[in-house]
């Protein structure tokens, strides 16, 4: 059955839902990358996003699979493209890498992950990226929240499915922070199953072999077409925390050093009131998105609040005020609580898009643009570049219009 699932999939165009327009989004999403990253592309079958990393984004492409003629056509089309330098191929298993600790500064899985699951890819792939580095891997995931039986009598026996919140959850849990996600469109899944469909109806059933790969073949096809709103792929773009600093929601007991951060971070204490004028306004008040981060002494060392705004009456979010100890500043301790804040309010299910009024060199590192992008303007005068926006889950529709902040903020 092995050789003849092999043969039904040789020469496709795709070996899993995708596209050129996907897998640029996923690097999109994974920031800012060194002028020569090395990446590890993993499950790359004939090596679609090997190719375009290498040529795109300038990329040394370690290029994994088991299957030989895969590698063998990847090799091919590098040297076709004048690529054959910058892509090199290694038959391994994925969950048995030969590679040392801190090879690479991005891991690639777009639409593999599967072969070991997701959770052991968040697990034994942390160890592969440098410092700084980020893992993207695509997973197939429910898009409902009560999936039908027949969806579920499809999946569970052989991969059972979770949701993109909880996989993000356990992404949170194993020592990610997440950049990013994205649910791919159903133009991804048609690139491969249509191609798919015409080589299993011309395919030989007689042949050794594939007649149960034709079954199983058909059975995913058949589950796609009368299940497929129930289920789809998304890519997780996800980067290891920092390990210096423990951050957590604020509790009644950290008040007072919040305002000490927020007092010492700035000039006035305009930010401190802020704070407390924000957390005592119900409306604005977002339990649980109040995030500190402390040091191994268990000191308050930063703060980064999230409060709800609106843009023309659809909710959205602020992250305002971020305060570091002038003690810590350059440390990587606003990075972290900032990360962890976002993290926390994309697990509590928000899905629209945080606002930032803020310096146009530090927060484009954790995926903010220019409001203006999304047609989101604030009602009063800034810099064009200095009120940016963060889109959480960029599967559905960004509201646009003005921004309308909390009664506290004065404008």
């Amino acid at each position: 059955m092995t050789d003849a699932f092999w043969a039904l999939h040789h020469g496709l165009p795709r070996q899993s839902p995708g596209s050129n327009a996907t897998t640029r989004r996923f690097l999109s999403l994974a920031g800012p990358l060194p002028g020569r990253p090395r990446v590890l592309d993993l499950g790359c079958g004939p090596g679609r996003a090997a190719l375009l990393l290498a040529e795109e984004a300038g990329a040394e492409v370690t290029a994994v699979d088991l299957h030989e003629p895969f590698l063998a056509e990847l090799d091919r089309a590098a040297e076709e493209r004048g690529l054959a330098g910058s892509i090199r191929t290694v038959r391994a298993d994925m969950g048995d890498l030969p590679f040392e600790d801190g090879s690479f500064d991005l891991v690639w899985a777009e639409g593999s992950a599967y072969c070991v699951g997701f959770d052991t890819a968040l697990r034994e792939w942390k160890r592969l990226l440098a410092p700084g580095g980020t893992l993207v891997l695509s997973e197939c995931e429910w898009t409902v929240a009560e999936p039908s039986a027949g969806a579920r009598a499809f999946w569970d026996p052989s991969y059972p499915l979770r949701t993109a919140a909880a996989n993000s959850a356990a992404a949170v849990a194993a020592g990610y922070h997440v950049l990013g996600t994205y649910t791919q469109p159903d133009s991804d899944w048609d690139a491969y199953y249509g191609p798919l469909a015409e080589r299993a109806a011309v395919a030989d059933p007689a042949a050794p072999g594939m007649a149960e790969a034709l079954r199983a073949t058909r059975a995913d096809l058949a589950a796609r077409r009368e299940h497929g709103a129930e289920y789809g792929y998304t890519g997780h773009v996800l980067r290891p925390a920092d390990p210096r600093w423990r951050t957590r929601p604020e509790t009644a007991a950290d008040a007072a050093a919040v305002r000490a951060v927020n007092e010492a971070a700035f000039p006035t204490p305009g930010e401190a009131d802020l704070v407390d004028a924000l957390r005592a306004d119900p409306s604005a008040w977002v339990p649980g998105l109040s995030y500190v981060a402390e040091d191994a002494a268990g000191a308050v060392v930063a703060h980064a609040l999230v409060t709800r705004c609106h843009v023309d009456g659809e909710p959205a979010l602020a992250l305002a005020p971020c305060a570091v100890d002038p003690a810590r500043q350059g440390t990587g301790a606003g990075q972290a609580v900032v990360r962890a804040v976002l993290d926390a309010a994309r697990l509590r299910g928000e899905e629209r898009v945080v606002l930032v009024l803020g310096h146009p060199e530090y927060y484009p590192r954790f995926g903010f643009v220019r409001a203006s992008q999304y047609g989101i303007r604030p009602g009063f005068e800034v810099p064009d570049e200095a009120m940016m926006a963060l889109v959480l889950d960029g599967s559905g529709p960004v509201p646009q219009g003005t921004i309308h902040y909390p009664e506290a903020f004065g404008v």
